[in-house]
């Protein structure tokens, strides 16, 4: 009773200390009581009950732990997603989720606060922008668009609406990356001239990633079993019937039904763009974050399929080379083939910050290490005679460390990032910005969709700022 007695009056204070801020951001108490659901809980529904749906269920139920949400309704075309998805719920908040087949039945509920979209990657936009028109506020993961039109049009209809909507680049809301930017910030390192960046796997993905497959991972990395054998022999649980193909193409050109494009879409370059779309949207939103920087001048990509011929379509080696406004160069690489040590670094005029670790590591080193005063190693800087390297004391490298935080390590963060999620719900209740953008998403897509395109067509290419347009010149020069 006392426990009961307790979570009542948490409760009181919320809706009391939440409807205070509502009112003073002039909001009736029915557009209020409207955002903050039945129940005084926000209330979410799912688009998309994939893998990444349910760490997105994950974040939610950690999340209310610590203000009143839950996860009210579920929606995938494919059945079995959505009984899985609902089960997940129901265990997890001890509700019945309503379960929908298609975006609009689930949009239509009228106690339904935000959507948390987890589809394609070449779904993301379109749903994001029903969700919007439909009045609903919009989680929706990387990446945000991967076509030009698609990014400005869904952009543009955010920009009009009054929605929250929150990219799923968690990096935005964590410690260590915004720790780095009040370093650069600060002058610290010096001007900006190159960041780069390297994150591999030795790995298949994004083969068998998917449970539905009918194969256990330790079955499938069996040495005895042959590639050409398992791609062309391998059943799925997915059956047409069960989904509605045509509906899943959202407006892409007509193709003969196929399980394996279905659920392994980041292989198929109609759908995404794999490496760009999956891990360049963090990697370069993690440079605008740190670099104030927006837009590219330039973007040139290159790479192949030299590890993986399993009849994908999408590199599994690739590298981007991208120029900024500002005058700094960014590099972006990722092979599948070797896991050897990934890192970023960030190159300043007076010093160095590197990161040891894949997306998403916290490790961070600040040094005056390769600065002014060391303008040639062979002449002024250190000589290194054994491993593990470390720099000599007069360059003052330290590992940066934030009050509060977890210790930093290299592997990095869970992707079901709890604080990225409240921070987004929080806003919600405050109709404020959250950390990541509609314009943080449009920024990631137009540098993962212009890596893309230069990479199928060998050609370096530039962005016109002004007309929104993606070109193959320098923007200003004569064509002639």
């Amino acid at each position: 009773m006392a426990e009961n007695a307790r979570k009542e009056i948490d409760r009181r204070t919320f809706v009391k200390q939440a409807g205070v801020t509502m009112l003073a951001a002039g909001m009736s108490a029915q557009s209020y009581a409207r955002i903050l659901g039945a129940n005084d809980r926000i209330r979410l529904g799912q688009l998309g009950c994939g893998d990444r749906s349910q760490g997105h269920v994950h974040m939610v139920t950690l999340a209310s732990k610590q203000m009143p949400v839950e996860v009210v309704a579920v929606c995938d075309l494919w059945s079995m997603a959505r009984e899985h998805r609902a089960a997940q719920v129901k265990k997890a908040f001890n509700v019945e989720p309503q379960s929908f087949k298609y975006s609009e039945e689930m949009l239509a509920l009228k106690d339904l606060d935000g959507v948390m979209i987890a589809t394609g990657d070449f779904q993301h936009a379109k749903l994001c922008a029903e969700v919007v028109k439909a009045g609903k506020d919009c989680y929706v993961e990387k990446p945000f668009a991967n076509v030009l039109s698609e990014a400005i049009e869904t952009r543009n209809i955010v920009r009009q609406s009054k929605q929250i909507v929150q990219m799923g680049t968690q990096h935005r809301s964590q410690p260590y990356p915004l720790a780095v930017r009040d370093i650069i910030r600060s002058g610290r390192i010096g001007k900006i001239v190159h960041v780069e960046q390297e994150w591999n796997v030795n790995e298949e993905r994004w083969r068998f990633t998917r449970s539905d497959t009918g194969y256990s991972r330790e079955m499938l990395m069996d040495v005895n079993m042959e590639w050409k054998q398992w791609l062309n022999g391998r059943t799925s649980h997915l059956k047409e019937d069960d989904t509605d193909w045509k509906r899943w193409l959202l407006g892409k050109p007509d193709r003969p039904f196929d399980p394996h494009v279905y659920l392994e879409f980041r292989l198929y370059k109609d759908f995404s763009s794999g490496i760009f779309d999956q891990w360049l949207s963090h990697g370069c939103d993690l440079v605008h974050l740190w670099t104030d920087e927006a837009y590219p001048e330039s973007v040139v990509a290159n790479g192949g399929i030299f590890a993986w011929n399993d009849g994908r379509e999408n590199p599994d080696t690739a590298v981007t080379a991208i120029v900024y406004p500002k005058g700094f160069l960014y590099t972006y690489k990722t092979i599948f083939g070797n896991s050897y040590r990934s890192f970023s670094r960030i190159d300043g005029r007076d010093g160095t910050i590197e990161n040891y670790g894949g997306e998403g590591a916290s490790l961070f080193m600040v040094t005056r290490e390769g600065g002014r005063q060391e303008f040639d190693p062979f002449d002024v800087g250190p000589a290194y005679k054994s491993l593990p390297i470390v720099g000599p004391a007069k360059d003052g490298g330290e590992i940066v460390q934030v009050p509060g935080a977890p210790a930093p390590t290299s592997l990095g963060p869970d992707d079901d990032d709890v604080v990225h999620l409240v921070n987004w719900l929080q806003s919600m209740q405050t109709r404020s910005q959250p950390n990541a953008t509609v314009e943080h998403g449009f920024s990631h897509s137009l540098i993962c969709i212009m890596a893309t395109q230069s990479y199928w067509s060998g050609r370096k290419l530039y962005w016109d700022s002004k007309n929104e347009q993606i070109v193959d010149h320098p923007v200003g020069a004569s064509t002639a």
